[in-house]
């Protein structure tokens, strides 16, 4: 079925397809190209794997994510994202621990394709969404101080190398902060005017790394960069054949699964809005996980689709997938003509690029927004998100922030609201015959559910003096059973003290309920009104 509408897809895609648009295509993939071998060697050695590993992976991926993807215009490689994640596999498992990890992930992510899995994402609340992701940038720009300073840290986490500063010394390199915050400045000054000629981070780089190479800075450096696609350092069978070292990755891989499904679908709903076109989130969830378990065979890190090549590759009109091809084959040439110089490029350069991506990484929108309109749920979720995020894990932070909304929510919809007033003939619109001078009305609005049960508690109190009661219940959308249990209680109870009961305007979900409670055969099918203001409830 998933293979039938793909080859549907590509030919509609590719239906009328001649020279100019293939023109279109290969430009826009060269456009891409110049945005993502900046972002490549940063979010490679950010990750705490190599340049050269970022470099593979947005080939890699590009190929096999782009042709196989749930829409044309969704370009995949390294995102900074991963860094959080994979800096401490790195510090526990080596780069080996990183390729397993991988694989794994990757096949989590074909099983959640397989299974249809792909719009789990809606159920994340936005500010969870965006608490792990300014969790993930702070976690980014702190990953990045021991580059962007010149120093070196110690530990296994972003929090225990920033701990160990104060044993290890603080003692910055003064060239190696000058080149960041050129970086930096360039990027956040750089004319937008002249950012569809060149992109603003690949030109400080090339400044950066031009400044380098005349002046010989004392600097880190990227360091060499093999000009070949199979990396020496890359997934070894007998570390994926390691009962131990799997189980070990399977929470660092679920963690990596989850940012690629959350980053590649948000990043896919951001797109559709853009081109109109529909992104099939199960298909792009199985290009994911194909290309994430092939990229570790050539010694890549993990790849999930990134809104920042994504919406280049529109803007510079993409029309068919090939685009995400062509920007993986023109990484490819430039890895292979201009490995020499690449490794010249100061790492403090990297780091500012870094440094800028992290900033710009949070959702600034939605923050004020939910800070704007002081949304305390909102601000709960995000605030304890972001912190989980940076303290422990993506995954564990995801999951404590959909366990806060759910909570939040059950609060809210659980609130139940109960009125209360006499029957007053002289107010209805009809007359109605034998109205009794002794009836009450009572008028609940919200769902009945096992959170708010006690409320109905007070009913029979309340109707005391009554011997008719009308329950009005349009604005009870539905009934759970510990809610139709206690309902059909107080009935009960107000039918042994000889009242008279009757429902009146019941939605279709808190009818059924209540037929399968029994409370239908209590009072009498002639005891539900249809309609309460055809009956007794239409005031003037």
């Amino acid at each position: 079925m998933m293979v039938e509408r793909f080859k549907r897809d590509l030919i509609k895609e590719f239906r009328n397809y001649d020279r100019m648009m293939l023109m279109q295509d290969l430009m826009a993939g060269l456009t891409v190209t110049a945005v993502a071998i900046p972002l490549a060697l940063a979010f490679g050695v950010g990750s705490g794997a190599t340049a050269a590993s970022g470099l593979v992976t947005a080939i890699i991926a590009g190929v096999i994510i782009s042709a196989l993807g749930g829409a044309y215009f969704q370009i995949s490689g390294p995102t900074g994202a991963m860094a959080a994640i994979l800096m401490s596999i790195i510090a526990q498992y080596g780069l080996q621990g990183v390729f397993v990890a991988t694989v794994l992930a990757g096949i989590i992510l074909v099983i959640a394709g397989v299974l249809h899995l792909g719009k789990l994402i809606s159920f994340i609340p936005m500010p969870v969404i965006s608490g792990f992701t300014s969790g993930i940038a702070v976690i980014i720009a702190m990953g990045q101080i021991d580059n962007f300073f010149g120093v070196t840290s110690e530990g296994s986490s972003v929090t225990e190398k920033f701990l160990s500063y104060w044993q290890l010394g603080f003692e910055p390199n003064m060239t190696a902060v000058s080149i960041g915050l050129f970086v930096m400045l360039m990027m956040l000054l750089f004319p937008m005017r002249y950012s569809k000629y060149i992109p603003s981070s690949l030109f400080a780089i090339i400044v950066a790394t031009a400044a380098n190479i005349a002046l010989n800075l004392d600097v880190a450096v990227v360091g060499n960069i093999p000009a070949t696609l199979i990396l020496d350092d890359r997934l070894e069978l007998a570390s994926l054949l390691d009962f131990r070292t799997v189980i070990g990755l399977l929470a660092p891989a679920v963690s990596i699964a989850v940012l690629a499904m959350i980053e590649s679908l948000l990043c896919g709903a951001t797109a559709s809005r853009m081109t109109g076109a529909r992104l099939d989130s199960n298909r792009e969830l199985l290009a994911q996980g194909i290309g994430n378990i092939i990229v570790p065979f050539f010694g890549g890190i993990p790849a999930t689709a990134a809104i920042a090549r994504t919406s280049v590759a529109i803007k510079s009109g993409a029309v068919t997938r090939l685009t995400g091809i062509f920007h993986a084959l023109g990484i490819l040439l430039a890895m292979f003509v201009l490995a020499p110089v690449m490794s010249q490029i100061p790492l403090a350069a990297l780091a500012g690029v870094l440094m800028v991506v992290s900033w710009r990484m949070n959702e600034w929108v939605t923050i004020n927004f939910i800070l704007k309109g002081k949304f305390k749920g909102a601000i709960l979720k995000f605030v304890v998100t972001m912190l989980t995020t940076i303290i422990v894990d993506l995954t564990t932070a995801i999951m404590i922030g959909v366990i806060i909304g759910l909570v939040l929510q059950a609060v809210r919809f659980s609130h139940l609201r109960i009125t209360y007033d006499e029957i007053d003939p002289q107010r209805l619109h009809e007359e109605i015959e034998d109205l009794p001078d002794d009836g009450l009305v009572c008028y609940i609005n919200g769902p009945i559910v096992f959170a708010n049960t006690e409320r109905l508690e007070e009913i029979p109190k309340k109707a005391k003096r009554y011997g008719y009661v009308y329950f009005s219940m349009r604005g009870v959308p539905d009934i759970d059973i510990s809610g139709v249990q206690e309902f059909a209680k107080i009935v009960q109870e107000m039918k042994d003290a000889g009242k008279k009961i009757y429902l009146c305007s019941l939605q279709d979900e808190a009818m059924e309920m209540l037929k399968r409670g029994g409370v239908y055969d209590m009072i009498g099918q002639d005891a539900v009104y249809w309609s309460v203001e055809r009956a007794l409830l239409h005031r003037h």
